[in-house]
């Protein structure tokens, strides 16, 4: 309320300033032509004494009138100069208040969303591994059930660890992110993390495919585990049925490129641009329904941007997006050998 109070304040300020300087060019404008006038009729009445001229058609054509005339009209360029400098400026004051006002908008939405939904995922697995260590401790428990517990407690303890290092590795990306370069074949670490994922969501059907039998980049792998991980489980988080995931991978003109295709729902158009931005999620916090923090996204863009490549989003034409990566296999002028935790 405060900040639609203080914007309106600011546009009936830029208002009247417009009304006042458009009256004061007006009275300007009049007063420069009624002074022009007075020295045009003077003047024309001390040549007509002197007997320089017969008649006003005389007059009009001599140097002196011609000269009057001149600064009459250099003076009022000036004054309609001066007037459309003047209200240019102020449509680019409106202009630039209207969109830092939108700009702190939407920043204030995304704190919000941003504030909600990571109280929502520290409190659940808080929750759920208290209220499991409470029934172990309070209840006589067979040991098959012990283990169902303590199974439940580790993958909401996993979830946590996985939030923090992603709270810990945004914030680093603001400020120290460095990759820290070996070389890593892609082909085995895509399967690898493949493998491990799908006994995260024995549910979901991922394969990998690549055009290559051995492909080496030179990568920060910390780094590049998160960007695989991180877009998997986006996937699997948005996919309305049974999440099917398909990797592809090939080499082409010393780049990298890497899909990562979906069936999920989808991403508007208007969104596309904006879902790599920090804390940033498609939708209302108060009635959404997916977990997450939307720094997913944010740090995948970022790692890939440090490894000087670009990530984009399309359309997936059966339903779903196609994430696409491309990275150059060579990055000798990155700084190597940085701690990036």
């Amino acid at each position: 309320m405060k900040n639609i109070r203080l914007r309106l304040i600011s546009y009936l300020v830029i208002a009247y300033m417009l009304v006042a300087f458009s009256w004061w060019s007006v009275l300007l404008y009049i007063k420069n032509k009624d002074a022009f006038n007075a020295k045009s009729e003077y003047l024309q009445l001390v040549m007509a004494a002197e007997r320089s001229i017969d008649s006003r058609a005389t007059f009009l054509e001599t140097a002196e009138y011609k000269d009057l005339h001149k600064k009459y009209k250099r003076q009022e360029w000036m004054i309609f100069g001066e007037a459309s400098v003047f209200i240019f400026s102020l449509i680019i004051g409106i202009y630039m208040i209207n969109r830092g006002y939108n700009k702190e908008m939407i920043a204030a939405q995304q704190r919000r969303n941003f504030l909600l939904s990571i109280t929502h995922e520290l409190k659940s697995p808080i929750a759920s591994i208290r209220l499991v260590l409470e029934t172990i401790l309070k209840r006589s428990l067979k040991e098959e059930q012990i283990n169902h517990f303590g199974s439940s407690a580790l993958k909401e303890t996993d979830r946590l660890n996985d939030l923090v290092n992603n709270l810990l590795l945004a914030a680093k990306i603001e400020t120290a992110y460095q990759p820290v370069l070996e070389e890593i074949e892609l082909n085995a670490f895509l399967k690898d993390i493949c493998d491990t994922m799908r006994e995260k969501f024995p549910k979901a059907q991922i394969s990998f495919q690549s055009s290559t039998d051995y492909t080496i980049i030179e990568g920060d792998q910390m780094g590049l585990t998160s960007i695989a991980v991180n877009l998997i489980e986006n996937a699997i988080k948005y996919s309305t049925e049974v999440a099917i995931i398909d990797i592809q991978l090939r080499e082409k003109n010393k780049k990298i490129f890497l899909n990562f295709t979906d069936n999920g729902i989808g991403i508007p158009e208007q969104e596309k641009k904006r879902i790599f931005e920090q804390f940033y999620r498609i939708g209302n916090e108060d009635t959404r329904k997916t977990k997450g923090t939307g720094l997913g996204l944010y740090i995948v863009a970022q790692i890939v941007k440090a490894h000087e490549g670009k990530i984009e989003v399309r359309d997936n034409p059966t339903g779903g997006s196609v994430f696409k990566i491309e990275m150059p296999l060579q990055q000798a002028n990155i700084q190597k050998n940085v701690q990036t935790f």
